[in-house]
Order: C-alpha cells, then structure tokens, then sequence
C-alpha cells in the first residue's frame, strides 16, 4: 500500500538556524532597497542562497537604470568563537558559487550590465547583520561571455 502523506523528517538544528539567517538577511536586503529575485535557488548540484537586484541610484550618470545582479552568500552563526562567518567562505566555496551563477545567467539567458557576490553575516541573537557588498570576484576561470 502507497502512503499518501509522507512524515517529514525533523530539520537538523543547524539548517534551521541556516534558514532564519536567510529569512532575516532577505529582510535586511529588501529594507535596504534590493529587489528579491531568488531564494535557494539549485543550479545543478550548487545552491545560491539569495539573487537579489540593485538599481543605480546614480541620476546623473548616463547609465542611469543600469542594474546589478547581485548574489548573495550568507551565513549564519550564533556567536564569532571561531572566526567571523565570511572566512567560511573560502576559496572552493567561491569557485561553486561562480559556477552557479554563471550557470544561473547561461540557463536564463540573462546578460545583466554588472554582477556582484556579496555576503551577508548573520551573527547572534538578536542579531547583528552586516553586509559584504563585492565580497570577491568571479572566480575558478569562468568568465562572462558577453
């Protein structure tokens, strides 16, 4: 016989505490004026946690309504013992991210004016949120193709 409602397993403590830093980073996010595109987005194997989009706000300039396409790393922790989170994000985590976004735009076809990686810290309770803007650059070799 099939069951027709599955038991869901209990989240692990840690991936719960992962999602509320996602949930109050968005919030950070969208108060500071950035439009949400995508949440946990799967690229593949690889996971962008958020794609956020900047307008310029540069009236003057003669790219005026020029966007950035911004992905956002963030990290969570309850407390900085071991380090600030940012430092988690190291070199192999910079390569997967590259990756993912360069196949994020590849599969959408999307060939924004400028990307950015930006990370988002999570630290505490309540928390402290600190935001990263250009954290690093397009990394592992890949290149924009436009």
């Amino acid at each position: 016989m099939k069951r027709l409602f599955q038991r869901q397993k209990p989240e692990a403590p840690h991936l719960r505490t992962g999602l509320e830093g996602e949930k109050q980073a968005e919030r950070f996010l969208k108060k500071a004026g950035f439009k949400i595109l995508g949440r946990r987005v799967r690229v593949g194997r690889d996971e962008l946690d958020l794609i956020v989009r900047q307008q310029s706000s540069h009236k003057a300039s003669p790219r005026h309504g020029d966007e950035t396409l911004v992905f956002v790393e963030v990290k969570t922790r309850a407390g900085e013992d071991f380090g600030r989170p940012a430092a988690a994000v190291n070199r192999a985590k910079r390569r997967k991210l590259s990756r993912a976004a360069i196949r994020f735009l590849k599969k959408r076809k999307m060939r924004p004016p400028y990307i950015r990686f930006d990370i988002v810290e999570v630290v505490g309770d309540p928390p402290e949120i600190r935001h990263i803007k250009n954290a690093f650059p397009l990394e592992g070799g890949y290149r924009i193709w436009w």
